[in-house]
């Protein structure tokens, strides 16, 4: 058989039901061939973010596949990848390559050499009977440790090449690992210890689907949850123990026992430092539980390490902390009764942003009115880069794993949109959600006609406030001269002209009403995008104080 049906058959053998890309590669017929659909998107980054959606909304279960046209396409596609690294998500990505007499001479594109710094692994095809031990090379390294994006570059004039038949090829064992036995009796004893600890969780207990086992070690010692970004939703946001997401924006509960911990276990996180993630206060006792033993002491220094599978690191402290508690779990009411009392004095003060009548819209009325009409359990959210991220995690409660797509490491405007893409065509049940800006929109935004064209029936959320509002302390002067932080469109408009459901806002009245006629329209199979006209809003749950767009002097 040909190299394109071997690895066509090789895509559906591994579970591979759907491949998001952009033409021309040779994939695209051989995996329609054999009912492996094709989803083809308006610009190749968006089609990688996708792939990337279809990974984290099966916990890794399903690969999500990324192709893409040699030379221009993966150089246009590069950063679909380079996100992909930073959140720690395994997607394939199968781009085509120059001849190989040619993919070495300059200036030609070589993604075997060019994408090696940001993926797990890179691997070209020179041969067609090494396809499928390249291929199953590719499918282990995606099933097994940390997630990350791999690459098999797929020559020009290799398709034209036999693969011995049969095919020998089949699924590639996927493994978990567990901690050190005696590790994790010390964590055990760490935890039942400490005077104020707290839990941080990470991604990994998404990829491990260990939230029943973190919602059981949490409710056994009474301890506080808080989540980073690309963990939220790994505990249920309503809780009596939840603290809420750790981002650049954060409910108050979240700094007020970080920084009254004595003790912070953090499992299936990197404690990564970024201005989008929680700043971990120097002097606390620190135990990290990880997959990737690369994150210990990188950038937060830890007391104990455990290495391992969130799920079975998480079983294994069980066993230990139910045997040093006598079988009997802590009562939880005082630690619960603090949380309340933070939550609800922090929410109190932001309750006239997100009650706000004013016109232009507070983007805040926005999310609170968003959050009450629809079911939010059956309901996937996940937000763009800037201002959307910032003004939505904090108040967005999240009741079910994998209900909302945290991220924030690369902060790529525009992402947001092929992740909502992704989570519809891997849960076709859901309401799916991107809620993005003005900015983001210009990146992205011409994929809107893919969502009607490929009927992926997404609703989009933007807040359109005509300029780039989170920029402006630092652009004062080239604003004022150059209109720099300036932009401008009529999103529902075009939204319409694709063939969708595009509806403009400007009445707090409307806002409800104009949500449940865009989820309307979603069920009937048409994607909606909602313009809400907003206010420059600068407001933010902050407790960062480090940022990039801090105000700075003018210059002189």
């Amino acid at each position: 058989m040909k190299v394109g049906t071997a690895i066509a058959e090789i895509l559906k053998r591994e579970g591979v039901s759907i491949i998001c890309g952009y033409p021309l590669n040779y994939i695209i017929d051989y995996a329609a061939a054999i009912d492996v659909r094709p989803v083809i998107t308006r610009a190749e980054r968006i089609a990688g973010h996708m792939a990337d959606a279809i990974s984290r909304m099966t916990s890794g279960k399903t690969i999500g596949v990324y192709v893409t046209q040699h030379g221009p396409g993966i150089e246009n596609g590069m950063g679909a990848v380079a996100v992909a690294y930073g959140e720690s998500i395994p997607m394939l990505v199968l781009p085509m390559g120059y001849l190989r007499s040619d993919s070495f001479v300059a200036p030609h594109f070589n993604s075997s050499i060019s994408l090696r710094s940001f993926t797990k692994s890179v691997e070209p095809v020179l041969f067609g009977k090494d396809v499928p031990d390249i291929m199953r090379r590719a499918f282990s390294r995606l099933r097994n440790g940390r997630g990350g994006p791999v690459v098999v570059e797929i020559p020009i004039d290799v398709w034209h090449e036999e693969v011995p038949e049969p095919l020998e090829y089949t699924p590639v064992c996927a493994t978990r690992y567990a901690p050190d036995p005696a590790a994790a009796r010390r964590a055990a004893e760490m935890l039942v210890a400490a005077r104020r600890p707290v839990m941080y969780a990470g991604q990994g207990v998404h990829f491990a689907e260990a939230w029943p086992q973190l919602r059981r070690l949490a409710e056994t010692l009474a301890l506080p949850v808080l989540t980073s970004l690309e963990g939220k939703s790994a505990f249920p946001e309503t809780h009596e123990l939840a603290l809420g997401a750790a981002g650049l924006t954060m409910p108050r509960t979240v700094h007020h026992f970080v920084e009254q911990a004595d003790l912070v276990f953090g499992i299936g996180c990197s404690f990564t430092k970024t201005s989008f993630g929680l700043r971990m206060p120097r002097g606390k006792t620190v135990i990290h539980a990880t997959l990737d033993p690369a994150h210990l002491d990188n950038e937060t220094p830890v007391t104990l390490g455990l290495i391992g599978d969130a799920a079975l690191t998480l079983e294994a402290l069980q066993v230990e902390v139910e045997r040093l508690l006598g079988g009997r779990p802590r009562d939880c009411r005082d630690v619960a009764a603090e949380i309340k009392t933070v939550h609800e004095a922090w929410l109190a003060e932001w309750m006239p942003k997100l009650t706000s009548d004013e016109t232009p819209l507070t983007p805040y009325r926005v999310i609170w009115d968003l959050y009450h009409a629809v079911d939010v359990a059956n309901t996937v959210i996940t937000h763009d880069a800037g201002s959307p991220r910032d003004q939505l995690a904090p108040f967005w409660k999240c009741t079910q794993p994998l209900t909302y797509l945290g991220w924030g490491k690369t902060t790529h405007l525009g992402y947001g949109l092929g992740l909502a893409m992704g989570a519809k065509l891997a849960r076709p049940e859901k309401l799916c959600i991107n809620v993005w800006g003005d900015a983001a929109i210009g990146f992205t935004g011409m994929d809107f006609e893919t969502c009607v064209r490929e009927r992926i029936p997404i609703l989009s959320i933007l807040f359109n406030n005509f300029c780039m509002a989170m920029e402006t302390p630092v652009m004062g002067v080239s604003g004022r001269k150059y209109g720099t932080t300036e932009i401008s469109g009529d999103y529902a408009a075009m939204a319409r002209a694709f063939g969708g459901y595009g509806e403009r806002v400007t009445d707090t009245a409307q806002i409800i009403p104009a949500i449940r006629r865009a989820i309307e329209q979603t069920h009937k199979g048409v994607p909606a995008l909602l313009e809400f006209i907003t206010c420059r809003e600068l407001a933010a749950s902050r407790m960062n104080k480090s940022f990039y767009v801090a105000a700075l002097p003018e210059p002189v």
